[in-house]
């Protein structure tokens, strides 16, 4: 992973303007933190791959016997992937990677779990999700020469080939997905998940192996200086909570935030 220090507002807008639009984005608060999913951070020291497949199948098998009791909407998740993916977004931990297409979405959320009182530089990170995807699926054909998909046959059929494909045989592949059953607040954000294909194996190390080493991964360290402009400059651009979440919540994490930042 590349890593760029970004001291100007005007050179962050310049280098995210500058990437293509095969990126997708990921912001964190700290910039030291790693790439690893909300499953992977609760195991922490006990984490292994016994462990992450054990915990993942029975979250997933007790969220799934319980979820009809508090499902309000009378929508069932049709798949794996579509399953995890409505886990994440109520807080179970899961493999699943928080991503937009947009880099000021991933900004926002930098800024919102940010701590001005720490005065820790933040980051954004960026991965070429075209160039991830491609060497995935050309890993997955040289293992089985009768898979011939192709990164727009995927598309409109990724719950079955996450399903029946990657995650059936634990492919050590970095996997790009949006399940079928699309929830609105992952919509409005843009948002997509990273994982890995092998329940066993973290992201990071996934990312680490010769497959994808020359699929770019960048992380722009923001310095802290910059927290109040940026926030402003998402302001401007009416990257809010009110418009991430479009509910109560939203508005009130929009009130805190410019509780904080105006406060430093």
């Amino acid at each position: 992973m590349k890593t760029i220090s970004i001291t100007t507002v005007g050179r962050l807008l310049r280098s995210l303007n500058a990437l293509p639009n095969h990126y997708m984005f990921r912001g964190h608060a700290d910039y030291r933190w790693r790439l690893e999913s909300s499953l992977e951070r609760m195991l922490g020291p006990k984490w292994s791959p016994t462990e992450a497949r054990k915990y993942e199948q029975w979250s997933l098998d007790h969220f799934k016997s319980k979820f009809h009791l508090y499902d309000t909407e009378n929508a069932r998740p049709e798949s794996r992937l579509a399953w995890l993916s409505i886990m994440q977004h109520y807080g179970v931990p899961t493999r699943l990677l928080d991503f937009s297409e947009s880099p000021y979405v991933a900004l926002y959320f930098a800024l919102e779990a940010y701590s001005p009182e720490a005065k820790k530089d933040f980051s954004v990170i960026a991965i070429d999700y075209t160039a991830v995807m491609e060497r995935s699926i050309a890993h997955i054909s040289r293992k089985d020469p009768s898979f011939r998909e192709t990164r727009q046959s995927i598309h409109p059929q990724q719950d079955i080939v996450f399903d029946n494909v990657v995650d059936r045989h634990a492919y050590n592949v970095a996997w790009i997905a949006e399940p079928r059953q699309f929830n609105a607040r992952l919509d409005r954000q843009a948002g997509s998940f990273l994982l890995s294909g092998n329940p066993g194996r973290r992201i990071e190390d996934i990312l680490s192996l010769p497959t994808y080493r020359t699929a770019r991964v960048i992380k722009y360290r923001v310095s802290a200086s910059l927290y109040t402009a940026v926030f402003a400059l998402l302001r401007k651009m009416n990257v809010t909570s009110k418009s991430i979440y479009g509910n109560l919540d939203g508005l009130a994490r929009s009130i805190r935030m410019q509780m904080q930042a105006y406060s430093t």
